[in-house]
Order: C-alpha cells, then structure tokens, then sequence
C-alpha cells in the first residue's frame, strides 16, 4: 500500500488485485468479512479532504484501487514503481472473466431501474460468466436501515461472495459501507461508473486519453452541464492539495537537516 493524500492505495495492478480477491474466496477467508473495496481517483480524494468521516470511511476499506492516472503517477513518485491503474471497470471485466468458471457468485447493486439487470446480462454474453444471484437498483433517495437489512438478507440468501456496487462517488463508498453491517459475504466492491459503461449506457474515453489522464476531459466533453462543476473544483483541488503535502513535506525535511 501507499499512502496518496493520507488513503492507502493498492501498490500494484488489476491481476494481482483480482488474484488476492480470488484467493481470499477460494479459502473462505473472506465468507462473512464484508470486506470493502473501493476504485477511488481524483473525485475522492477531493472529497476525502473536505470530509474527516469520508477520509476515515475510505482509510478503512480493505483495499483502495487507484481509479485515475494522477493518483498512480503520484504513487509511483512516492516509491511504487509497480503500481498501475485499477480502473473500476477494468477490474469487474477482470473478475467476471476470472470467475466464469469458478464457484464465485455475484449480486449487482445500482444503476438505474433495470441497468443491474442488463449488467447480468451483458457479463453473461460477454465475459461467460453465468455467476450473478442478484440484482438490485437503489433508490436516488437515501435508503432506510431498514430496507439495508432487507436488502442484505436478500444477498445472504443468494450466497453471493462479491456485491457490486455502481454508483457516484463518494455516495456507493457510504452505502458499501452501510450495506456491511447487514451482509455476510466477502466483499463489497464500489466500482463506479462499470454498469453504464459495460451496459454500454455511457461511451468510455478512448484508451490514450486513460492513459492520458485526460479522461476527465472526455467525460466533461460528453456530459458538460451534469460534470462542469464537478470537474472545475476535482482538477485543480486535487493538484494543489498534492503541491501542497509535497511542499509541507519538503519543509519539514528541511527543518530537519
């Protein structure tokens, strides 16, 4: 792990990441964990710093994927030469691919009415992988406790071992979160925008404009009046608050010698 603005992030790729969450299912130690997953980048880290209860939500969860390429070339600056992005909708291609034929069962949770129902679809189509026990597409409203509880016992009833989460930052890190208290499986994974991109609802950037870091940029393009605020306050927010810890680290370095 390395520590990006105070959130540790995955130090590596996507197969390894996907090989760990594999491995922990295939022993059972991950059957009850509730382990939280969460693909975050730029959007969250933002949000992490004008929220404490944000940052100490995301400083839990068993693993961070570093979303965008600015949190993976700061990473990488920071001493972890090997870690590569773990985009939240590569790393569910890579698991639904990974599990087709492994006794790994899956629970979709969001999007729009019916987009967690096409999802099963697509990834059965798609990816081979006949594995989804459920699917559920929340309220825009904030759900009840109540309706957790009975959400997680549909989940526990299915026996699933993964529940995906695709939804906005940082709204699908809360309800992961939330949603763990009343759930007995391994892992809870916010992935994002994966169910409106593999569902194709929503164009994806090209590949060197992810490469790019620039994916922000396609997406503004796509979608101006839902994303220009969004994206004016997340880009220049997350550059500065990263000059910033560079600088205090820097002068404290120098107080020291």
């Amino acid at each position: 792990m390395i520590p990006v603005l105070g959130i540790p992030f995955f130090d590596r790729d996507i197969p390894a990441a996907a090989e760990l969450v594999l491995n922990e299912i295939a022993s059972g130690a991950a059957r009850g964990q509730n382990r939280c997953i969460s693909a975050s980048g730029a959007h969250g880290l933002v949000e992490a710093h004008k929220d404490p209860a944000f940052k100490a939500l995301l400083q839990s969860f068993y693993l961070n994927l570093p979303d965008g390429m600015p949190v993976v070339w700061v990473g990488r600056w920071k001493g972890a030469k090997q870690m590569k992005r773990g985009y939240g909708p590569d790393f569910f291609k890579e698991l639904m691919i990974r599990s087709a034929d492994l006794p790994v069962k899956h629970f979709f949770c969001g999007g729009k009415e019916g987009v967690a129902g096409e999802l099963k679809q697509k990834v059965a189509d798609r990816f081979g992988n006949h594995r989804v026990v459920g699917t559920f597409c929340p309220p825009f409203r904030e759900i009840s406790d109540a309706e957790l509880a009975e959400l997680g016992q549909t989940i526990n009833r299915s026996g699933a071992d993964m529940v995906w989460i695709g939804l906005s930052c940082p709204k699908q890190e809360k309800l992961a979160k939330r949603l763990a208290a009343f759930t007995h499986t391994g892992f809870l994974v916010a992935v994002g925008a994966a169910f409106d991109f593999h569902t194709g609802r929503v164009k994806q950037a090209p590949r060197w404009m992810q490469q790019s870091g620039l994916e922000w940029l396609f997406r503004l393009l796509m979608e101006p009046q839902r994303l220009y605020k969004r994206y004016f306050e997340i880009v220049p927010g997350f550059i500065w608050l990263n000059v910033k810890e560079f600088l205090d680290f820097y002068r404290a370095k120098k107080d020291i010698l």
